[in-house]
């Protein structure tokens, strides 16, 4: 795979959030971080407005402040919106940010233009941190090409079916042990209109790599797809592409959520919590809030593998990480809130304060040790981890692959390209354009790429 120069800004980084800017901009939360970098006993934090990094902004003044005296100034904002936010300021080492919120996706790219600074020595002085507990799959994920250690990761998932357990024993419905996408379908037509305005499943439509790619990408993967082959010839123009992106669009046309095309994960979640949906699938992540003490749906909840066809397994890996930019003036106290964030200790804080079921989980071996978390998380914290464990970052689907990645592929140009894929087959499932269109144009941007790299 290519590397980049130092610090070299990429268009395809800074751009790719900016380019899925389709649906309305929802609100941040902006907490004084001004256009200057931090300083003195203050950090700046540029972080995703998931709930759990929520539930991290409103505890961190109480405890974390309190502690060590170290401010943290938080500016919030969705995920699309987000990540153009981190790569322009990343990318230029501007210096505002001293952390942010970075997937396993970039902090690999990131680490190579090195924009991030390493914390192997942070680890190594911070005993109490206790890196060897990372489970390892988020451990690798965060490693350079180098060795080197370049984030620790808030909370990690996989993916999985979530559907309301009494709901399919209201209709004389059984959830398969391992069900295929097949059986999925089926299960949706039967589950509409199990409740008044209920329809059988929400799949995220938003436009965005990391959006509705996500998904997506692992129903190509165990149909039979790939984004590109071995020679980096694109594929998307194959009889497999063709066949899992028809499934996914007809299924949420068919089957899905009120507003299909603008439905993300948070989106998904709202369905589900309201009762407008029988089953989802999406990260395995969104089970803490399904189960958390004010959630409608608690305890109506169950849970299984990732679909499959072709495949054993097919859940994606991900986690939303820390990554300290490498200009930062404030590093030492940039770990400080890293190791907090990260840490037994905040899991800890938030299992006696809010609850365990909302611990920001999928990270630490002994979370699933931890008998609190085991009871409260009962219904899907050994799923979850299964889901992490077994998945398979560098062999996906049922061909090799150039790249590394799941629900992505592990170059600079896929947050571009798979973004304007995405509002291709976005426009499919708004009724826009037919599936073969989308993939026709798709196949045209993703040959781009193919040029450039082919050879290499």
């Amino acid at each position: 795979m290519r590397t980049q120069s130092r610090r070299r800004p990429r268009a395809t980084l800074a751009t790719a959030a900016a380019g899925t800017l389709l649906a309305p901009l929802l609100t941040g939360c902006w907490v004084g971080a001004g256009g200057a970098g931090s300083g003195g006993d203050s950090i700046n934090v540029l972080m995703v407005n998931n709930p759990q990094m929520v539930t991290l902004q409103k505890l961190t003044a109480d405890h974390f402040t309190e502690e060590t005296g170290i401010k943290v100034n938080f500016t919030v904002l969705p995920e699309n919106d987000v990540r153009d936010k981190i790569s322009q300021d990343f990318a230029n080492q501007a210096g505002q940010y001293d952390v942010a919120t970075l997937s396993n996706y970039e902090i690999p790219i990131y680490a190579r233009n090195e924009w991030l600074r390493p914390m192997d020595t942070y680890v190594a002085e911070d005993p109490a941190y206790d890196e060897k507990d990372i489970l390892g799959p988020m451990r690798e994920s965060l490693t350079g090409d180098d060795g080197k250690l370049y984030g620790q990761p808030f909370y990690g998932e996989s993916s999985f079916l979530m559907y309301r357990k009494d709901i399919f024993e209201k209709e004389g419905l059984t959830m398969p042990e391992h069900p295929t996408w097949t059986q999925v379908a089926e299960l949706a037509a039967e589950l509409d209109g199990a409740e008044p305005d209920m329809k059988g499943i929400c799949l995220r439509g938003l436009p965005g790599w990391g959006e509705l790619m996500a998904p997506l990408t692992t129903v190509v993967n165990t149909f039979g797809g790939t984004w590109f082959d071995t020679d980096w010839q694109a594929r998307l123009d194959s009889p497999e592409w063709e066949k899992a992106t028809k499934f996914y669009v007809g299924l949420v046309r068919e089957h899905g959520q009120s507003g299909a095309a603008q439905s993300g994960f948070a989106e998904c979640l709202n369905n589900v919590t309201q009762g407008n949906v029988a089953m989802w699938y999406d990260a395995t992540s969104a089970a803490g809030s399904l189960e958390s003490a004010n959630s409608p749906v608690k305890g109506k909840m169950g849970y299984a593998p990732a679909p499959v066809e072709k495949t054993e397994s097919a859940g994606w890996l991900y986690t939303w990480a820390w990554g300290i930019q490498d200009a930062s003036r404030n590093a030492d106290k940039a770990w400080e809130f890293v190791s907090w964030a990260s840490g037994k200790e905040y899991e800890q804080l938030v299992g006696d304060e809010v609850g365990w079921s909302d611990v920001p989980a999928g990270k630490r071996a002994s979370t699933y040790e931890n008998p609190a978390y085991r009871a409260e998380a009962a219904a899907f914290q050994e799923m979850t981890r299964e889901a992490i464990e077994g998945a398979k970052p560098n062999d996906p689907g049922v061909q090799p692959r150039p790249a590394p990645g799941i629900q992505f592929v592990g170059i600079p140009e896929f947050t571009d390209l798979g973004t304007q894929v995405s509002q291709e087959i976005s426009a499919a499932i708004a009724g826009r354009q037919s599936v073969e269109e989308a993939l026709e144009k798709s196949q045209q941007l993703a040959e781009k790429i193919s040029e450039e790299y082919e050879g290499r």
